[in-house]
């Protein structure tokens, strides 16, 4: 059974780069109020749809989508890490499910999984409520990336296994909006770097511990005007959101991910990640909507909440 939506942004610097007290202040009452909405619709399993930082999925092998039937946590910028407790049974009838439709999945028994999802999980399951964590990657980072209009596919195909289906799901779609993070990529990546884009495989902790620096630092250098990273783009993130709060799930279809990446960042393509978890709902409403940029987060900081309209016809009818 689907029961909502949650889409949000994560950001790796929030734990560590204060912002204003006033917009940090926003941001935990946006997540309050998510948690508040899992309680309310009683979900049980939370299905995230979630981009990779280049730690788990590499150019040796690159699906544009795939389930995570097992894995563990990367344990990156503050996350938890350490073996997640996937349910493989669901997981495998999950991805059984998108192949007989027509969703040419990938399924992993060994998942890496950064804070593109872990990041959002532990947000939204912070008293322990949310017991089945179901990852699906899409890979909104490394060219060629699907196209938004399949992300969607995705999104509605993993609804309708939902809708057959006794758990309670929300579904989550964490990335986005614009933030352009300094990530490597195949055109301008050189010696190590390259080498590992193509190949896979863990970072030293002297490699891991020098990337994080350079994210963390990112912060303070776009806040300050000295950042080399595309600029927040806080119109382009605020039409956007009101345009998917109103259910217009078709508004970055004809986008290229190279056109969407000079508008908003090469990060915005993480919303992909939010068309498909909105798209899994259906017919949807707004219940909350967030919004804020962030300059010491690198990140337009923004969430939306949304539920089944058939599930608020309900409400209302047993109201009466």
């Amino acid at each position: 059974m689907l029961c909502g939506a949650i889409c949000l942004s994560h950001s790796p610097l929030m734990h560590h780069n204060r912002a204003p007290a006033e917009i940090e202040a926003g941001w935990n009452d946006a997540v309050s109020k998510a948690r508040e909405f899992i309680r309310e619709i009683e979900a049980t399993h939370c299905v995230i749809f979630f981009p990779d930082h280049v730690n788990g999925f590499f150019y040796n092998l690159l699906p544009p989508f795939c389930v995570g039937a097992a894995g563990s946590s990367l344990g990156d910028f503050g996350t938890v890490p350490g073996p997640i407790d996937i349910p493989e049974s669901l997981a495998a009838d999950c991805h059984a499910y998108c192949v007989a439709h027509e969703v040419d999945a990938a399924i992993s028994y060994d998942m890496t999984i950064d804070h593109g999802a872990t990041q959002a999980f532990e947000a939204l399951s912070g008293d322990g409520h949310l017991q089945g964590f179901l990852p699906i990657f899409v890979n909104c980072i490394a060219a060629p990336m699907p196209s938004f209009e399949r992300a969607r596919t995705l999104g509605r195909v993993v609804g309708n296994w939902a809708m057959q289906r006794p758990e309670r799901f929300v579904f989550v779609g964490s990335g986005g909006l614009s933030h352009d993070p300094p990530l490597p990529n195949l055109e301008t990546a050189v010696g190590r770097a390259a080498e590992r884009l193509r190949k896979g495989g863990p970072l030293s902790y002297s490699e891991r511990l020098a990337r994080q620096h350079r994210v963390l630092s990112e912060g303070k250098l776009l806040r300050s005007g000295q950042s080399a990273v595309k600029p927040l783009n806080p119109d382009w993130d605020r039409e956007t959101l009101g345009k998917l709060a109103s259910g217009r799930l078709d508004i970055l279809d004809e986008l290229s991910a190279e056109a969407l990446a000079g508008i908003a960042g090469n990060g915005a393509n993480e919303l992909r990640t939010w068309v498909a978890a909105l798209e899994a709902v259906g017919a949807y409403e707004t219940k909350t909507s967030f919004y804020e940029p962030v300059d010491e987060w690198i990140t337009g900081m923004g969430m939306l909440i949304v539920q089944p309209k058939e599930a608020t016809a309900s409400a209302s009818q047993s109201a009466v």
